[in-house]
């Protein structure tokens, strides 16, 4: 019984399971005109049951399997992964949900990394912060304290603001977000992201991976220059390369590959 930590096969299988599981909860939730969503072993359900009512069907649900066991938290109040969700006198509130255990830990500025994954830190939190923060008020908290945290990581405050500037010039945004504008630029910057996903013909695309180190920095300038240059007139041209790195091998990656 049970699966190795860290395999991928294990999930897969989990997931499977838990299908089986979950299809009459899922239908029983669907007809009372409710909401069910599950990541990995996280269930979140929003339904118009009285609680002690709903606490009855956990009960009959946990006699499913007795493999699985389902604990609840029943309230005005909950987080699911990292969302705070809250229901203030009937007005849905939400925010960045941090553990107890939070530190602001980020990948240092200092470190030997590919720049777009520092730039890509900032810039994909603050994105998280607006997307989750349903107020400007908490907007603003969250922004700070992602500031903070990434100052702490040496992260120099010019490049903060320049790629928290980035967000603003993604979505064509051409205003300060204000407490006046903060839930229409919200809705705009939540709605744009649900646009179809541009399609990779793989027929025409070669993907190009190499370890990053310091000296290998400049690789990708210089693949570039040289496929432009030798390839420009060629029916080879029409292939598009596409450059990308992988990590340095290290301890950790090997001993959860041989576990």
């Amino acid at each position: 019984r049970g699966g190795a930590m860290g395999s991928p096969l294990t999930l897969t299988i989990a997931n499977c399971y838990m299908f089986f599981f979950e299809r009459d909860i899922v239908k029983q939730i669907s007809n009372s005109n409710g909401l069910y969503i599950r990541y990995i072993d996280d269930i979140f359900i929003t339904i118009n049951w009285p609680t002690q009512h709903l606490s009855k069907q956990i009960d009959r649900w946990n006699k499913f399997d007795v493999n699985i066991k389902l604990k609840t938290q029943v309230g005005y109040t909950t987080n699911f992964l990292d969302l705070k969700i809250e229901n203030k006198n009937g007005v849905l509130f939400t925010e960045v949900y941090h553990k107890p255990s939070y530190e602001p830990y980020y990948l240092p500025f200092n470190s030997i990394h590919p720049i777009h994954m520092k730039k890509n830190i900032p810039f994909e939190m603050l994105i998280r912060a607006i997307k989750y923060c349903s107020t400007f008020e908490a907007y603003l908290y969250e922004r700070e304290k992602l500031r903070m945290a990434l100052l702490l990581n040496k992260y120099p405050g010019e490049f903060l603001e320049k790629q928290f500037n980035r967000v603003i010039q993604k979505y064509d945004i051409n205003q300060p977000i204000s407490n006046k504008n903060y839930s229409t630029l919200r809705e705009k910057i939540i709605y744009a992201d649900k646009k179809a996903k541009i399609t990779i013909d793989y027929n025409k695309t070669m993907f190009v991976h190499f370890t990053y180190c310091l000296n290998m920095r400049m690789f990708p300038v210089k693949f570039h220059t040289l496929w432009n240059k030798y390839f420009i007139e060629s029916p080879i041209n029409e292939i598009k390369p596409v450059i990308g790195t992988r990590n340095v091998k290290n301890l950790q990656q090997q001993l959860i590959r041989n576990k």
